[in-house]
């Protein structure tokens, strides 16, 4: 399979390159969407790619999207074909890694819901039994699940930045009160509804993160991806202990190698990967996309 670690498209004009995604205008009304199989971690997208990971997330967001129509809207858009707009080449380059969405206006958070404690969550609760600031009770373990999940939003950096985590009292002095309290509960709702399919299907979803845009009426919608490998922790409920680091479904695997590294996580320097730990990535994500968009 080959890799596409930036789209080259003629045909449209290019608006926006991410972390992973290409933005390219399509007219007043549309964007195209390009997942290409660059990663990144800890804020740097790394030189290496994921062959095939952008067809993986591509297929995985739509999934949801389409599974979560009854919680709230989302940008995707089915009545328009992408062979529409593109040469038979760029076509062929793409492989499955485009989808046409709605032009909408992104609001400024990344909205993250967490449902276990681990990760910067579990190093901030050692410390000061609280994470992101919110108070949480005594005795709690690694990895265990939480109480109830909570919704942390953080800011939406530039590439290159770091997000930074932010209260729901910030949150409402960025986007006012009506809109934070819509796109928590709509966090939420997305969570509990993604988790209950997901253990059914042996993952746990350890957290996530969602993206939310408006229309011209104010109406929230989701945006961008949901509940992929990328932007969730993924664990297979079959080997989950508490009070260990869970085997993982998502780019958690990069994360551990990095961490391995003597590398400052500056993403002026991110480093190579090794071949197995690309395969290892891939064998991954494809595995959750298998048990999540399969029928069992």
């Amino acid at each position: 399979m080959h890799a596409l670690y930036e789209s080259n498209l003629t045909s449209l004009p290019l608006i926006s390159k991410g972390k992973v995604r290409d933005i390219y205008d399509i007219d007043d009304q549309h964007l195209l969407i390009v997942t290409t199989d660059r990663i990144s971690a800890y804020d740097a997208v790394l030189p290496t790619p994921i062959p095939g990971k952008g067809r993986i997330l591509t297929d995985t967001a739509q999934f949801w999207m389409n599974k979560t129509t009854h919680i709230l809207p989302n940008q995707l858009v089915t009545d328009l074909s992408i062979a529409d707009y593109l040469t038979p080449d760029e076509l062929k380059q793409l492989d499955g890694r485009g989808m046409i969405v709605r032009k909408l206006k992104p609001l400024p958070v990344e909205a993250i819901v967490r449902g276990y404690l681990v990760g910067s969550g579990w190093k901030e609760y050692k410390k000061k039994q609280s994470v992101c600031g919110i108070p949480l009770e005594a005795g709690l373990k690694k990895a265990q699940q939480l109480p109830e999940p909570l919704f942390t939003p953080s800011t939406k950096a530039a590439q290159g930045d770091h997000d930074e985590n932010i209260s729901f009292e910030q949150l409402v002095e960025i986007m006012g009160e009506e809109k934070s309290i819509k796109v928590r509960d709509f966090s939420l709702a997305l969570y509990k509804f993604a988790s209950d399919f997901a253990i059914e299907r042996g993952i746990i979803i350890g957290d996530t993160k969602f993206e939310f845009g408006e229309d011209e009426n104010g109406d929230i919608h989701l945006i961008d991806e949901a509940l992929t490998p990328d932007s969730s922790r993924f664990w297979p409920s079959v080997s989950y202990t508490v009070g260990k680091n869970p085997e993982s479904f998502d780019k958690q695997y990069i994360r551990d190698y990095l961490d391995s590294l003597d590398w400052d996580k500056d993403p002026k320097t991110a480093p190579e990967l090794p071949e197995d730990v690309v395969t290892k990535t891939f064998e991954k994500y494809q595995e959750a996309q298998a048990r999540l968009t399969e029928n069992l």
